[in-house]
């Protein structure tokens, strides 16, 4: 290889790692700011117009709501079992069926109870007649008083006795204490049944309770009879309570305070020990003005928004009340029939020209 072919090779590469290092000092494209300003679609007076969305503020009803979680407890539930022990001689009723107050469901043996009662009541007409009979010697002072009073006492042990047995009677008799839906049975005819065995469950379904707690701060705010909404998995629609008592006090472990509500469930269809998700009403307000949450600029401590005026925005001051999942009420630096810029609000300036896209 002769000279002058090398000298050429050594200057190619040279040129070569020049006009690289110089390509790589040359300004790059800004991705992000690329993609920012695919949403300025033109220019007014020399100034870009950000496409927007807003809104037009309009008198609404806005409630003011707590999120919170609670079971449904039936309204009454007791395990049913006997007063006395004995054999169990009849089962009554069919498991998971609804059964009536007073209904007779089960029984136990008492014939020597039954024969016990059946010897006093034949001696009743005997000691009955036996008083009117001294009763009547006695105004005509053939017999002493003491003789008369004696023998009505005896008639008064008797029917004492007689009331005594047919108490034992009805405690062999299991009956409903209320109306309700009774469950699986644990017991079978022949199964000797003493006050500590259970036979079933008895539950009251309707109405229901629904059980909650709301933190100690919100704990004046949930009055007697105000209204809520819960729902439950697997059911679309919502269901309506009432709430009818509060706990006596604050648990000072939990700092909360327990509430119940009625539900009707008039129809039985929703069963209690479900898990509950509610929505509790702490007000109502009418003919509020609120804004979307994500139109609201947080700055140096205070909230502002921007109108939608004459094709430019225009921030103004607002004065914030309450706050649900989407919406935050303004009580002062709006008035009805504005319209709220929703988005794009972190590229917002005072003066900024604006197209509207969409406007609700």
């Amino acid at each position: 290889m002769n000279k002058r072919v090398k000298w050429s090779i050594i200057i190619m590469i040279g040129a070569g790692l020049i006009g690289g290092g110089i390509y790589s000092q040359l300004p790059k494209e800004n991705e992000e700011l690329t993609a920012a300003d695919k949403v300025m679609t033109g220019r007014h007076n020399g100034k870009k117009i950000l496409n927007v969305n807003a809104k037009i503020i309009k008198p609404q009803l806005l409630k003011d709501e707590i999120q919170i979680s609670g079971s449904l407890l039936p309204d009454e539930e007791v395990d049913l079992s006997f007063e006395t022990s004995g054999k169990i001689v009849e089962i009554n009723f069919e498991e998971g069926s609804f059964v009536k107050k007073g209904q007779l469901l089960a029984k136990v043996n008492d014939r020597p109870l039954q024969a016990q009662l059946q010897r006093l009541v034949s001696q009743l007409k005997l000691a009955e007649d036996r008083v009117f009979r001294q009763n009547a010697l006695l105004e005509r002072d053939a017999v002493s008083k003491e003789a008369y009073e004696q023998v009505k006492t005896e008639l008064a042990t008797l029917n004492a006795d007689i009331d005594l047995i047919e108490s034992n009677i009805a405690q062999t008799e299991l009956r409903a204490p209320f109306d309700g839906v009774i469950g699986l049975r644990q017991v079978s005819v022949g199964t000797y049944a003493s006050p500590t065995t259970i036979v079933a469950k008895l539950t009251k379904i309707s109405p229901l309770k629904v059980e909650f707690a709301v933190p100690e701060r919100y704990a004046n705010d949930v009055k007697t009879g105000a209204g809520l909404d819960f729902t439950l998995e697997g059911k679309l629609n919502a269901f309506h309570a009432t709430v009818y008592a509060r706990e006596s006090k604050i648990d000072p472990a939990t700092h909360t305070l327990t509430i119940r509500a009625l539900y009707p469930n008039t129809n039985g269809t929703v069963l209690p020990g479900r898990y509950a998700s509610i929505k509790l009403n702490k007000d109502e307000i009418q003919d509020a003005l609120a804004v979307p949450s994500e139109a609201i600029v947080p700055e140096m401590g205070k909230d502002k928004i921007f109108l939608y005026k004459s094709g430019k925005a225009q921030p103004i001051e607002i004065t914030t009340g309450i706050r649900t999942e989407a919406e935050v009420q303004v009580l002062q630096g709006l008035q009805a029939g504005d319209t709220v810029i929703t988005s794009g609000t972190l590229q917002l300036r005072t003066g900024l020209p604006v197209t509207l896209d969409a406007v609700n």
